[in-house]
C-alpha cells in the first residue's frame, strides 16, 4: 500500500511508525526536511491543484491529510484546511484512478457548543467559532470525493510537546468546581495509531464510516482533572475563573466498535506516562 501523508506533521509521522512493512509511506510538505527516514519526502505545496496533481500522479492507494495552520486566524485555517481540501478535490476529479481511501482529520470544534451534552457521529455540527466553521466546510468537500473518504474528528490533543495543561498546573492555575467546564482529550500516540487503524481496515476489506469521533474513553472536568494532576505533581492549585468556551461531552463508541483499542484510554493513563517520562528527563 503506497500512503501519501498530506501535510505530514507530529501526528502523521506517529501513525507512519505503526504502520507495517507492506505500507510504503511518502510525506508531502513545503519543507520536508528531517523527516523519519521511513517517510519519503516530497516538496510541494497541498494547496496548489497543479503541484499536487504531479505528485498524485504517482498513484498512492490512501491519502492521510493532517494539516497546521501557521497561525489562529481565519486567513490561515483558510489557506491550509480548505485551500487544500479544494486542491484534492479538483485533483481526485481528475485522476484516471481515485484513491482507495481518504483519511481527513478534523476537530470536534465543528460541533460547537453542546452544554455539555454527549455527542457523536450522528450530532449535527453547529460550529460556533471561525475554526469549526471552516472546518465543517472543508469536511463537506472531502465527503464529495468520488472515492471512499472518512474524517476524523480529534478532541484535544495531548502528549509529548503537547503538555500546556501540565505546565499550567505546575503554575497552581486551578477552574473552579462550578460551573463544569466539561473537557475531552486524545493522546498523541493514540491519533496516530486512530489513522493507522483505519488503513488496516480498508486492508483487511472491513466497513469504514465516513466519520468518527476520536476520543478517549473518559471526558472529565477542568477541575477534576486539574485536581488528579495536582495531587500527582503534588501542587496546591489557586482556581482561576475563566471565559467558558464550547464544551460537550465526546462519545466514541463508533471508534470502539469498529475494534479500536487505545494505549490511552483516560487522561489518567496518559498523563501518567508523560509526568514519569518528565521526571525521567529531569
Amino acid at each position: 500500500m503506497k500512503v501519501l501523508f498530506v501535510g505530514c506533521g507530529d501526528i502523521a509521522q506517529r501513525a507512519a511508525g505503526q504502520l507495517g512493512s507492506n505500507y510504503s509511506c511518502f510525506g508531502l510538505r513545503r519543507n520536508p526536511e528531517n523527516l523519519p527516514s521511513a517517510i519519503t519526502p516530497i516538496m510541494a505545496d497541498a494547496a496548489n491543484p497543479q503541484q499536487l496533481l504531479s505528485v498524485a500522479s504517482d498513484n498512492f492507494d490512501i491519502w492521510v491529510a493532517t494539516l497546521t495552520p501557521a497561525e489562529f486566524t481565519r486567513q490561515a485555517y483558510q489557506q491550509s484546511y480548505l485551500a487544500v481540501a479544494q486542491a484534492m478535490a479538483e485533483t481526485i476529479d481528475t485522476l484516471p484512478k481515485a484513491p482507495k481511501l481518504v483519511i481527513w482529520v478534523s476537530s470536534t470544534s465543528v460541533y460547537g457548543d453542546n452544554n455539555g451534552d454527549w455527542v457523536d457521529e450522528t450530532t449535527k455540527p453547529n460550529p460556533v467559532t471561525f475554526s469549526g466553521e471552516i472546518l465543517l466546510e472543508a469536511e463537506q468537500l472531502i465527503h464529495k470525493l468520488p472515492c471512499l473518504s472518512s474524517v476524523v474528528r480529534f478532541s484535544g490533543i495531548y502528549g509529548p510537546g503537547r503538555t500546556r495543561l501540565l505546565g499550567q498546573v505546575q503554575a497552581g492555575k486551578g477552574r473552579p468546581k462550578s460551573p463544569e467546564q466539561w473537557s475531552n482529550r486524545i493522546h498523541a500516540d493514540d491519533c496516530g495509531a486512530v489513522l493507522a487503524h483505519l488503513m488496516a481496515l480498508l486492508e483487511s476489506k472491513k466497513p469504514i464510516e465516513p466519520i468518527y469521533l476520536a476520543s478517549d474513553c473518559e471526558p472529565v472536568t477542568q477541575y477534576d482533572i486539574r485536581q488528579w494532576l495536582a495531587q500527582k505533581l503534588d501542587v496546591a492549585l489557586t482556581p482561576e475563573a475563566v471565559k467558558l468556551g464550547s464544551i460537550r461531552r465526546c462519545n466514541n463508541r463508533l471508534l470502539l466498535d469498529s475494534g479500536f483499542k487505545f494505549s490511552y484510554p483516560s487522561f489518567r493513563e496518559g498523563y501518567t506516562a508523560l509526568i514519569d517520562d518528565q521526571k525521567a528527563a529531569d
